[in-house]
């Protein structure tokens, strides 16, 4: 398998479908787009066939000189994180080709085109090996992020996008200076090289707040956070999907491929801040979602709430390692993040299809217009139920296995951050129970509800995969844990400094 140019086709691929979706035109865009995106998800298939479970080092590398003068390369490989995240894109653009169907009237070739690239973007940043071509696709996924949401969104679009690029960008600066830094000390982009850099704790520091920014922003992390509510709501229910279920595992991504491994001993020392930062998110972003009146803010501030469970489990290896000595429960920790990551990729994907498929019918999102829904669509109430219930984490969905895996870890580091962490399946279930209470049951609120229509075909089909996907998972996460774990314990190693058994 190694031998295929199988992660150049991934990205290549769909940017090559964008540029063909664009040239077929408004009437061809839909089933052109579906081809290749369809076609993409297959390519990527293979990844997970012929991985090599048992090993943390690159599989299916590509190296190809770039710029000779910097030592910059074309150099593309995937390991156990890297490699679920790809084919969890692949899958999700597909749905949102499918989604976008008949609900896209504006411009549809732009549209989808606009998607097909963006894929294949973010494919080449979770494939790159080499920072400075990392930077580059890192940066590059903005532009047609910043159109959809800027032609296709709300009434305020603009401010939303101008918000949203102004964040990522200032973030990314940082780490870009970081990036150079390490280059002028190795004389090497390629991130392998940077793990072996012996850096003072000075520069290890101030490495380690760049990433923070960087990866923080785009997590987003408590308190650069208030950029993703305004982009959720502004934009299309593809480009919010898109957003919660793809781009934000970036920079989640970010931290288990820079931070942990490449500055160590500054993360070690600044362990307390993330840990912090991402308990305030827990806690403190789980109520302001009980407070919102629309229903993609709700959702939004879940999903900076969830993702807080992801950089808690990554940053909990210090305060495991240190306070046990041992390594199991820091792997557990991180390993609870991927599978977090994982889950909420599906489970975000499904609430704001979801709320997509009400928005396309009463042209509101606010939850006081609702009520009784489950009356007139109760095919839609079934799935809906399903994916607010692994919203809070219930056993037997995805939802529950990330939490519960950070959850007990987080009792080897301090039982206070657990109990911390444990408070949003309270809070968690209030918030989402309490939106599913004001719009599916009860008697029907208006006569705009009485009308509504129970799902069709199209929205059936996109609403049983998420379901088989969060059920799947959840009720069978082995597969998953399994293809990560030699690269987590890999991480876990160079993070402690310690070499750990069962290593390859």
């Amino acid at each position: 398998m190694d031998g295929w140019a199988i992660l150049s086709l991934l990205i290549w691929l769909p940017i090559l479908g964008g540029l063909i979706v664009l040239v077929a035109g408004d009437k061809l865009s839909r089933p052109v787009a579906l081809i290749f995106s369809v076609l993409t998800f297959v390519v990527s298939l293979p990844l997970w066939t012929g991985f090599d479970a048992s090993s943390y080092l690159m599989q299916f590398e590509e190296k190809h000189v770039w710029i000779d003068t910097f030592n910059i390369n074309y150099y593309l490989g995937v390991d156990g994180i890297a490699m679920p995240l790809i084919i969890l894109n692949t899958f999700i653009t597909v749905l949102i080709v499918i989604a976008g169907w008949e609900v896209i009237k504006k411009k549809p070739a732009q549209y989808m085109a606009a998607f097909l690239i963006m894929e294949g973007i973010i494919n080449g940043v979770f494939a790159a090996q080499d920072a400075m071509l990392f930077y580059i696709f890192f940066e590059a996924m903005l532009i047609p992020m910043f159109l959809v949401i800027g032609v296709w969104g709300g009434v305020n679009r603009v401010y939303a996008t101008i918000k949203f690029f102004l964040y990522t960008f200032f973030g990314s600066v940082f780490m870009l200076i970081s990036l150079i830094y390490m280059y002028n000390q190795g004389g090497s982009f390629a991130i392998a090289d940077m793990y072996n850099l012996k850096l003072g704790m000075t520069a290890q520091i101030l490495i380690f707040l760049s990433f923070l920014i960087a990866f923080g922003v785009k997590v987003p992390m408590w308190p650069v956070h208030t950029w993703l509510p305004d982009a959720h709501v502004e934009a299309p229910t593809g480009g919010s999907v898109i957003l919660a279920a793809i781009m934000l595992k970036i920079g989640g991504y970010g931290f288990l491929r820079f931070s942990l491994p490449m500055v160590p001993d500054a993360a070690r020392e600044l362990t307390w801040l993330v840990i912090f930062m991402s308990l305030t998110a827990v806690v403190y972003i789980g109520f302001v979602a009980l407070v919102q009146k629309d229903m993609k803010k709700l959702v939004a501030y879940s999903s900076i709430a969830h993702m807080g469970f992801v950089t808690l489990g990554f940053f909990l290896v210090y305060a495991i390692y240190n306070n046990t000595g041992s390594y199991e429960g820091s792997v557990l920790a991180m390993q609870g993040g991927m599978v977090q990551m994982v889950s909420h990729g599906f489970i975000s994907g499904a609430m704001f299809l979801c709320i997509g498929v009400l928005y396309d019918r009463m042209h509101t999102r606010e939850i006081d217009a609702y009520g009784g829904v489950a009356n007139t669509m109760p095919i839609f109430t079934a799935f809906f139920v399903l994916f607010a219930m692994a919203n809070t984490g219930l056993p037997g969905t995805s939802g529950f296995v990330g939490e519960f895996m950070v959850i007990l870890a987080s009792f080897k580091a301090n039982f206070w951050i657990a109990f911390l962490a444990a408070t949003t399946l309270i809070v968690g279930a209030g918030y989402t129970l309490w939106l599913v209470k004001r719009v599916i049951f009860g008697g029907v609120a208006n006569d705009q509800v009485a009308m509504l229509q129970d799902i069709n075909k199209r929205e059936f089909t996109f609403l049983a995969v998420l379901a088989f996907a969060v059920l799947l998972v959840g009720l069978w996460p082995q597969p998953l844990i399994h293809v990560m774990e030699a690269t987590i314990v890999h991480i876990v190693d160079l993070a402690t400094q310690t070499k750990l058994p069962g290593v390859n």
